[in-house]
């Protein structure tokens, strides 16, 4: 089966108005392609309100008739709960990332006419100390990334019309990442980053209009090479030295700080003793180990089926310097708002 046109396809993106899912519809909002974007929550960016429907994943008979109504032939499945909360379970927690999957998988093969299918999981399947070995090679260190095994081990078990895919997002940036916006950007604004000293520390990092040409790049790529498939979806494993540097360097016009590791980790008992009489520190000893450690993914076969990225590091941080300035670097209004894919 060859790709459908562009222009001919009917794109259903589950969980659009988040951050990763707001940079899609942006770029399909540019290709002459019918688009609906199914999500609880109104849109981030408001020039998008035309193409949203709310819905709840949750709820399969509505969920049924967009699809029904629609007649999609790609479908981006991004909808679920994100955040990291180890103060519950994945059963009363993150329903959303387990039957809200079961009810998608059901309407698609309920619909006629799909073609394409991405799922979207997350590099939380495996924690940092685990790097996989094949697929289904798990160590989730999270509740959530619990969530997002139950979530592969549905879609692995389902009988699927069509071609389909799973991906895991490893740590994207970008912009529309309000988190980001309101804590690293701006904390490297107002001239207040420092990084750990010594060792360098390998991670996974994404810019997110190279994840969405990697999304693009799936949907376009022969079945052969796909279907069934488990890509990463980001940049090369790289020191995360060059990527501060590189914000600092265009923000700041100097190289990052650096502070011994040794001196962060005094910061960070203090941040314990602050946190357990109930104040709010900027580092505890949790955030130090988090700080140093290594966090790579398996990206080489998402590179040898689909190619480097597209947009360099600086050209990147260019684009996103120009939303952030766009935008506006923080609102104080924003803090309590939790992150959405």
């Amino acid at each position: 089966m060859m790709p459908t046109e562009i222009s001919a396809r009917r794109y259903l993106v589950t969980g659009g108005s988040g951050f990763i899912g707001t940079n899609f519809v942006e770029e399909l909002s540019h290709a002459n392609a019918e688009l609906l974007n199914l999500d609880i929550s109104a849109p981030l960016c408001p020039s998008h309100e035309r193409f949203w429907c709310r819905g709840d994943i949750l709820d399969d008979v509505s969920l049924g008739k967009v699809f029904a109504d629609f007649q999609p032939t790609h479908v981006v499945h991004m909808a679920g709960r994100t955040d990291c909360d180890e103060n519950t379970t994945v059963d009363k927690g993150y329903i959303s990332n387990t039957q809200g999957t079961r009810n998608i998988v059901g309407v698609i093969q309920n619909t006629p006419g799909i073609e394409r299918v991405i799922m979207v999981s997350s590099q939380y399947v495996c924690g940092p100390r685990h790097f996989p070995q094949h697929d289904e090679d798990y160590a989730p260190h999270t509740v959530y990334g619990q969530s997002k095994v139950e979530m592969e081990q549905i879609v692995r078990k389902a009988q699927w019309p069509c071609v389909w895919t799973l991906v895991r997002p490893a740590n994207i940036w970008g912009p529309w990442h309000l988190r980001y916006r309101r804590e690293f950007w701006h904390v490297m604004r107002r001239g207040l980053y420092v990084h750990p000293g010594g060792a360098p520390v390998v991670r996974t990092y994404g810019y997110v209009g190279n994840v969405i040409w990697q999304l693009q790049s799936l949907f376009n790529a022969d079945p052969l090479l796909v279907d069934r498939q488990t890509f990463y979806l980001g940049d090369m494993p790289a020191d995360i030295r060059d990527w501060t540097n590189a914000f600092s360097m265009a923000i700041r016009g100097k190289p990052v700080r650096s502070v011994p590791r040794y001196f962060l980790q005094m910061l960070g008992w203090c941040g314990d003793v602050a946190k357990a009489l109930g104040m709010t520190p900027p580092i505890t000893s949790s955030r130090f180990h988090s700080m140093i450690e290594d966090y790579p993914t398996p990206m080489q076969k998402t590179f040898d089926t689909l190619g480097p990225p597209p947009v360099s590091l600086g050209q990147a941080v260019e684009r996103t310097l120009q939303w952030l300035n766009q935008l506006g670097w923080y609102e104080r209004a924003e803090a309590s708002e939790p992150e959405r894919t």
